[in-house]
């Protein structure tokens, strides 16, 4: 349904509830206005986790910025490379190369909500960053709940299966942050978008040895036993 939607026919969101609302992924497609607030923050090699058509992973590349967009549909991943773009089939949860060495990764228009577990998707990152590497993450303004949708995606003639969707509100995101092991380095807001960087922490400091207590002389130790003696 989701590479369905990517040809430009028309696809909606179905929530729970019976709410519907269209999926708009011909925006994916081009530049959108404050997509420069993420771009400027991504430093080395990045991971543009749910990349859709690619338009972020093909901008990072013609910067000269070495990215890699990951996407689970064949047809976003096609359309990466046609765009100028490096992609490749991928779970964020699965196996990817360089774990534990990228400088940055995205999760732009809202892929947060991948999985509909923030607190699981934001550990998963931290173990793909390197020390001391960021995560530049599109979220809900502070007025907007954060909650979990169930959510599938429908056509007049095929409907797709349910699944979650997380939405984080830039409130919320502190707190996600701690508990996926990541800090929050700042947040910004920019044409109506709002996003975070988070960070994981450089390796800790090793600790530092116990300190013993210097043994006192012999002769020292022998005038205490005579005194308590006496």
């Amino acid at each position: 349904m989701y590479a369905t939607a990517l040809t430009g026919l028309g696809t909606e969101i179905e929530y729970a509830d019976g709410t519907r609302t269209a999926l708009e992924a011909g925006r994916w497609f081009a530049p959108i206005p404050g997509d420069e607030a993420m771009l400027a923050r991504c430093r080395g090699l990045t991971l543009d986790i749910g990349s859709g058509p690619g338009r972020l992973t093909a901008e990072l590349a013609r910067r000269g910025v070495p990215a890699l967009g990951i996407d689970i549909t064949p047809q976003a991943v096609r359309l990466t490379r046609r765009a100028g773009g490096v992609a490749l089939l991928g779970d964020v949860f699965g196996d990817l190369p360089w774990s534990g060495r990228w400088s940055s990764a995205l999760l732009a228009d809202g892929n947060i909500g991948i999985g509909g577990h923030p607190h699981a998707l934001l550990r998963r990152v931290r173990q793909l960053l390197r020390p001391g590497g960021e995560v530049v993450v599109e979220l809900a303004g502070p007025a907007t709940a954060s909650r979990v949708d169930r959510v599938r995606l429908r056509r007049p003639e095929v409907v797709g299966d349910w699944f979650g969707w997380a939405v984080v509100s830039v409130s919320d995101i502190a707190r996600l942050a701690r508990t996926g092991g990541l800090t929050t380095v700042e947040h910004h807001h920019e044409h109506g978008r709002w996003f975070a960087r988070l960070r994981r922490p450089a390796r800790p400091a090793p600790r530092p040895r116990a300190v013993r207590e210097t043994p006192r002389p012999r002769a020292v130790r022998d005038r205490k036993v005579g005194r308590d003696a006496s």
